[in-house]
């Protein structure tokens, strides 16, 4: 019998660790070739893990809600066989031998970290070391005995990346304990209190301390699940990075309701998919970006990178509740019929947890369509790194005056409020204003005769 060692696999270009969610496989379970052995979750997207090969379950080296970092070994899988065999799944794709880099006229290059090369002996060892312990421990200059007296936290005392990275601030000082003591002031007399008032008036201002909440037996307390988590963090990290401002118009979009109610049964019948006007949005939205290209921008410090491609991620709400954002690549190259593909694939899978975590990466744009939900109009939080975000209210019948060569008249049009919640530290409010008004106008400009 031999032992298969099962890797985490590369999950997508910026993905670096996962967390076990649970094992669908426990030792000793029978395992067939491609049956599901863990789940797992990166950032926002949940995947599977399936076995390359045959065998019995024989040890999971990972905990639930332990973080596992790609190339880690996961389990130990027997199979049928004499030796010790390893998953040859490709980790690393791109060799570390030769780096080109490309000079951007204009721009400050971002800087690139020399990484020094791994010289520690990991051979004399009997403990199992993920090979980024063994790279930190190489950059650290760290001895295989010193490693080895390094307590870890992971199944079976596995040391992990955080055992490691405490450890070393530990040693260099970084790190010290302090102890909270409370000292109960003693009661000042009753005719030195006016004097303590009249002075605490003309002292700075205390630091507001972090309220606490009372709860009574009616209430419930409720712990964040893994994903509403991120999704806070997200959120505030946002909120504390770039300056919101958010501007507002509202579009008659009588003629693109028109359209698609003419269209949506024949459209169906053909390309077996559903028109919704969310494809016709983001058409409207990657048009604007290629007449305003610098709202599709990132910030790097001082540093503004104009994004080459417009990839666009549409927020999609999950029957949990929670939040998801896959994205539509290079979306300007797409015609409405694959948008329509698109939009309808991406939403489908991300409601049964089956994307892929690159497709909820490296969006450059966000659209959020708070109409779905009844709302008229939004003040979106941005995704970052990105730096604006697009929300779309509900489309509502309401009378508007319309100018014709007879003279102003009332009629009953189909109205919708757009909002753009922008980063004020690289967009104006005249870029802003502009890029939202533009979406607009693609949509009121619809044309009645399009052909799809």
């Amino acid at each position: 019998m031999a032992q298969y060692e099962l890797l985490l696999p590369k999950m997508g270009e910026s993905v670096a660790e996962a967390t076990v969610i649970k094992w669908v496989k426990q030792p000793g379970d029978s395992i067939e070739l491609d049956d599901t052995i863990l789940e797992i979750a990166t950032d926002k997207v949940d995947s599977e893990v399936p076995s390359p090969v045959a065998g019995k379950l024989v040890k999971q080296l990972f905990a639930a809600d332990e973080v596992a970092q790609v190339g880690d070994v996961i389990a130990i899988i027997e199979t049928e066989g004499g030796d010790i065999s390893k998953d040859e799944t490709p980790v690393v794709e791109k060799p570390v031998a030769e780096e080109k880099t490309e000079t951007i006229p204009g721009i400050e290059q971002l800087p690139i970290a020399n990484q020094p090369a791994a010289t520690t002996d990991f051979s004399t060892s009997e403990r199992f070391y993920s090979p980024l312990v063994k790279s930190i421990a190489a950059q650290e200059n760290i001895s295989i005995a010193e490693l080895d007296a390094i307590k870890g936290s992971g199944a079976d005392g596995r040391l992990n990346k955080d055992d490691l990275l405490d450890y070393i601030a530990r040693k260099n000082g970084d790190v010290v304990k302090t102890a909270t003591v409370i000292i109960t002031p003693p009661v000042p007399p009753v005719n030195e209190v006016a004097a303590h008032k009249t002075e605490a008036t003309n002292q700075a201002p205390i630091a507001n301390k972090p309220s606490t909440t009372s709860v009574n037996g009616a209430d419930e307390i409720i712990e964040m699940d893994r994903m509403r988590k991120l999704i806070a963090d997200h959120m505030v990290m946002s909120k504390t990075t770039s300056p919101h401002v958010t501007s507002f118009v509202e579009a008659d979009v009588t003629n693109m309701v028109l359209w698609r109610n003419k269209v949506k049964n024949s459209f169906e019948k053909r390309e077996n998919e559903k028109i919704t006007f969310t494809p016709i949005f983001v058409e409207a939205v990657a048009k604007a970006i290629k007449d305003f290209p610098m709202i599709n921008v990132s910030v790097n410090g001082t540093q503004i990178i104009k994004k080459g491609n417009i990839n666009i991620g549409m927020a999609a709400a999950l029957p949990s509740g929670n939040l998801i954002v896959p994205v539509i690549r290079n979306a300007d190259q797409l015609n409405l019929v694959g948008l329509t593909k698109a939009v309808n694939d991406l939403a489908g899978r991300a409601r049964n947890s089956k994307l892929k975590p690159d497709e909820t990466q490296g969006g450059t744009f966000t659209l959020t369509n708070v109409g779905s939900f009844g709302n008229v109009m939004g003040t979106p939080i941005i995704n970052q790194p990105q730096v604006a975000i697009l929300a779309v209210g509900a489309i509502k019948k309401k009378p508007a005056v319309l100018e014709t060569e007879h003279g102003d008249v009332i009629a009953i049009r189909h109205m919708m409020f757009l909002s753009l919640s922008y980063d004020h530290r690289v967009v104006d409010g005249s870029l802003g204003g502009m890029f939202v008004r533009r979406v607009a106008d693609y949509l009121e400009g619809w044309d009645l005769n399009r052909e799809i």
